[in-house]
């Protein structure tokens, strides 16, 4: 009697798992994808580097390998000095907002969520500026003024949304219209802070709000990997919980989880990624929606699988976006923030008319 009341509620549990465990094949795929778009992206550009000599100079960086280089010495310093920082900026940019766009549609229960539309990037933007413009100084601890600047601004707007649409995480379309207002206020903030810059320091601040990923050394990727990895690990944790929450709070409630703790500590842990990633590359939009929706249409609607292949995907898009930023007008450069625009648009348009034909 027991063996047969329990097999089909261990079967079920089974399936569940297998359902929710991290694909291997995906991993795989994905990690596969975003190595071969860092070759690209390295070897692409003005002074285009051969495949094979920049092979030999990344498999010779790693301990105990000697293969024989092939890289004249200025190739090598394009490589070390310019490309492949650029690239691992991109790459971990583009993890920090897919992960954030992730953590915000699982908190919100809203696919629409994404840091650039609930003004979270605006209020990060304008926190930068105001530390890039004017010399605000909010550093704290370890943390560097720009990213504490930008943490508080992103947190200030996240907050205004939520309160503007009277804390209703049930109701995506008042949130996201919140997140509009908030990000329509702090654009006009910092447009107006712009405006009290001299032209010189206006130029240089408003070039970076439309989102760039130019550096000549390692620095912006070394100021953004411990905020990627400590927020990236509190969201990939908070996985479970956010499948959960898709249930309602009663249910997460019935389940042992407490759904405004676990709210808080997602959000933000997503406002700091976001606010660290938009200090070092200024304001690109829409890899936080286009990133999480596609893990959904390959994957599945599991957050375990969802946050992790986002983050390797993000990676691969935006720096498969800034292969296109540095080529296609060359030798001018695209700012990666108008390319994202170009594609996301489009994309959030596609997603929103489905949705509503699905009603």
């Amino acid at each position: 009697m027991s063996t047969r009341t329990h097999a089909p509620t261990d079967a079920l549990d089974e399936a569940a798992d297998r359902a929710f465990r991290l694909s291997v094949p995906a991993l795989v795929g994905c990690t596969a994808l975003l190595v071969l778009t860092v070759l690209a992206s390295v070897t692409q550009g003005a002074a285009g580097l051969p495949v094979e000599g920049v092979v030999r100079a990344l498999v010779g960086a790693l301990p105990g390998v000697e293969p024989a280089q092939t890289l004249s010495s200025t190739q090598e310093a394009v490589l070390w000095q310019i490309r492949l920082p650029r690239t691992m900026l991109a790459a971990l940019v583009g993890a920090s907002l897919a992960m954030a766009g992730a953590g915000y549609q699982g908190v919100f229960r809203n696919p629409l969520a994404d840091p650039y539309l609930l003004g979270v990037s605006a209020g990060a933007g304008l926190g930068a500026v105001l530390a890039l413009g004017f010399g605000l100084d909010l550093s704290w601890g370890p943390i560097a003024a720009l990213p504490m600047a930008a943490f508080l601004g992103a947190l200030l707007a996240v907050t205004g949304s939520v309160l503007v649409a009277r804390g209703s995480f049930r109701d995506p379309a008042t949130l996201l219209l919140a997140g509009v207002a908030m990000a329509a206020l702090f654009s006009a903030t910092q447009t107006y802070a712009l405006t009290r810059l001299d032209e010189t320091r206006s130029r240089e601040v408003l070039s970076w709000l439309f989102g760039r990923l130019a550096t000549s050394g390692w620095g912006p990727v070394t100021l953004l990997l411990p905020y990627v990895l400590l927020a990236g690990a509190v969201l990939w944790l908070h996985a479970r919980h956010l499948d959960v929450l898709r249930l309602g709070d009663d249910e997460a409630r019935s389940l042992g989880l407490k759904p405004s703790r676990s709210r808080l500590v997602v959000v933000g842990a997503a406002t700091l990624i976001t606010a660290a990633a938009v200090s070092v590359s200024g304001l690109i939009a829409f890899v936080g929606l286009v990133t999480p929706h596609l893990v959904r249409l390959l994957v599945g609607h599991s957050y375990r699988l969802i946050v992790p292949l986002s983050a390797i995907l993000g990676g691969a898009f935006l720096a498969t976006v800034d292969i296109g930023a540095r080529t296609l007008v060359a030798p001018a450069e695209l700012p990666v923030g108008v390319i994202t625009a170009f594609v996301g648009a489009p994309f959030f348009c596609v997603v929103l008319w489905r949705r509503k034909a699905g009603m």
